[in-house]
């Protein structure tokens, strides 16, 4: 097969639109080849091994194998990185075998190797999204990972917003931007540097949001998420974690996705209770046809060896629903009450062992049960007041744990007792912000049970779906360094104006148990628009005659996509003036140039772009101080 190769590139070196000076143009041919150009097809059809191999003959026609062709050129022995070879399949394969064929699988998806830039601002937005390997080479996809200027700087803390002179790494940062470019910014800093990640990203329901390429949704998604997954792996520290909430509609693919990523050994997995039906209303009161799901998944990998890795030992009361209280008067104080005894038959008895006896109730009955701690240590406490006889003394003892007491445990794959989906949407209301889309937002019980189990004090937690910012709130409570991105519009009403209130000392969620009175900051930034600024105009117009307008402000600029003149456009323009208003809009999306849509790092000091003197200095400081 080797010979095949090379003496393909000798066919194509015939013609210096596809080779000059010994280079392939690695992305003419394919496209060329997926567009049928003629002049591509006459040079195969004109040599009888590539006719042999891409032509089938049907009487005197010769009908041109494009699929076979294009799996030939995406083999990385001919043309390395030109081309998605996952296009037209979807299935479990290894090395392009199926299930059936290999004995590892991996998740292979139509677009699995290209790049899904994933540009959504607003939730009612609905994208075609463009799938970069297809349209861009490589060498632009490098530069659509460039790191990005950055913008509209603003610090805030208990005396409120102020200008920004100086920036550290060690900052609280919520960046406003898309979230796959601005990771790759944050690499040339952050990289090896994050010990946890959290991510509750859109969960392809079809309501959430997620509102790309319907005829590839599935794929679309498993894309988007792979792309994020393998820049969030290089921020992680060797000791870092990554968690990923999804409920039951993609977790079974994002679970191989994040085997293949992270690899099958350093997977984990465990559950979150988001409903409780005994206290939810009207949890009982509806007709339940099918499994009621009261769970979502949370998806966990380890950047280095998940045997090495310990969470902490957490340190909290009990989680029970009743409140605390005092009704024998202790003088210690109110407590709760956690079980001390269990059933005979509860569990296998073992009636010779030194946690099975007869204890002497205060009505003077006995009771012989199993108890998870030894006789002498039940007289201890008992002695020393710490169990309780409900029923006036006739009912089963209990162990008294006081307020200012805590208990040791380490974490289940089940979470139980940390918040539910209503007590979230309750934090968010007494927080006086409107639901909007978050009909799921995560409880801040929850969040800071994830962080205290993977983190210490001034670690760095990542969130780069932060939603309604539950993570840089609870972050903030418990003085861990956050960074959170959104790219969507809302990020001032939630999470920006979430953690002003945190910083102002408010007392929902999690502030009572970690004793929070306010302080501390954080600093607001933008990765600097482009294009983008385009793509809001074409978004925001409501007739025909704004777009015209637009385009004809475009031709102004350097922002149309090199693939395009525009004498092209100006061509169809009568065309253009009789598509609806929505058909007008995917038009001048198409014509722009995507890798223009925030400003490089790079170009910082070109006037086009007119950020001013404060703003370069920001991000040289803020860059170079990655590099120390």
């Amino acid at each position: 097969m080797s010979n095949l190769y090379e003496h393909i590139k000798k066919v194509l070196a015939k013609n210096e639109n596809y080779c000059k000076n010994g280079k392939l143009f690695k992305n003419i041919i394919v496209e060329n080849a997926l567009k049928l150009t003629p002049d591509l097809l006459e040079l195969l059809l004109s040599d009888e091994k590539a006719t042999k191999h891409f032509f089938t003959k049907i009487n005197t026609t010769y009908v041109f194998d494009k699929i076979k062709f294009q799996k030939f050129v995406s083999n990385k022995q001919f043309l390395p990185d030109s081309y998605t070879a996952f296009k037209n399949k979807i299935g479990l394969t290894v090395d392009d075998e199926y299930l059936t064929e290999a004995g590892e699988v991996v998740l292979s998806w139509p677009y699995k190797d290209c790049i899904l830039e994933g540009g959504q601002t607003k939730e009612e937005q609905k994208k075609d999204e463009v799938f970069y390997n297809e349209t861009l080479a490589p060498d632009e996809i490098d530069r659509l990972f460039e790191p990005k200027a950055l913008t509209n700087f603003k610090r805030y803390d208990k005396d409120g917003e102020h200008k920004v002179t100086d920036i550290s790494i060690n900052d609280n940062f919520i960046i406003k931007g898309n979230n796959l470019l601005a990771l790759h910014s944050l690499k040339k800093v952050y990289k090896n540097k994050i010990k946890l990640i959290y991510i509750d990203p859109p969960y392809n329901t079809g309501n959430d949001g997620f509102n790309y390429n319907d005829s590839f949704n599935h794929s679309t998604w498993l894309t988007f998420m792979k792309n994020r997954l393998e820049v969030a792996k290089e921020l992680l520290r060797n000791d870092g974690v990554i968690f990923v909430q999804c409920d039951d509609n993609e977790q079974a693919y994002l679970k191989i996705l994040m085997n293949e990523i992270f690899d099958r050994k350093k997977t984990d997995y465990m559950v979150w209770q988001k409903t409780d039906p005994r206290y939810d209303q009207n949890t009982n009161a509806k007709v339940i046809k099918r499994f009621k799901r009261i769970h979502e998944h949370i998806l966990i990998a380890y950047k280095g060896d998940k045997n090495n890795y310990k969470f902490n030992k957490i340190m909290r009361l009990p989680e029970w629903t009743k409140k605390q209280s005092n009704p024998d008067k202790d003088p210690r104080g109110c407590w709760q009450s956690g079980i001390v005894s269990y059933e005979e038959g509860h569990k296998n008895e073992d009636k010779n062992s030194e946690f099975y006896y007869t204890i002497e109730l205060p009505s003077k009955r006995k009771m012989t049960r199993h108890f998870f701690v030894k006789q002498n240590e039940f007289n201890n406490l008992l002695k020393d007041g710490r169990i309780y006889f409900p029923k006036e003394g006739d009912g089963i003892p209990r162990i008294k744990i006081f307020e200012d007491e805590e208990k040791e445990y380490h974490c289940d794959s089940i979470m139980r007792g940390f918040g539910t989906s209503s007590t979230a949407k309750k934090e968010l209301e007494l927080l006086e912000f409107p639901l909007g889309k978050f009909d799921t937002p995560k409880p801040e019980k929850l969040l800071a049970e994830i962080i205290r189990m993977t983190t210490k004090e001034n670690d760095i937690v990542l969130d780069f779906f932060s939603g309604s910012g539950t993570t840089g709130s609870v972050a903030h409570k418990m003085n861990r360094q956050y960074i959170l991105i959104e790219q969507m519009d809302y990020i001032h009403d939630l999470p920006e104006e979430r953690l002003k209130k945190v910083i102002a000392g408010e007392q929902g969620g999690i502030s009572k148990s970690v004793k929070w009175q306010g302080g501390g900051g954080f600093t607001y930034l933008e990765l600097a628009k482009n294009s983008t600024k385009y793509v809001d105009k074409i978004e925001q117009a409501t007739n025909s005659k704004t777009l015209l307008n637009i385009w004809n402000n475009l031709k102004k600029e350097k922002f149309i996509s090199y693939k395009i003149t525009i004498d092209e456009v100006d061509k169809i323009m009568d065309d253009f003036k009789k598509m609806d208003i929505k058909q007008q809009k995917l038009t001048l999306m198409a014509i722009l140039d995507k890798n223009d849509l925030y400003v490089n790092l790079s170009d910082i000091n070109d006037n086009d772009y007119q950020l001013d003197k404060n703003t370069k200095t920001l991000n040289e400081v803020f860059y170079n101080n990655g590099n120390k």
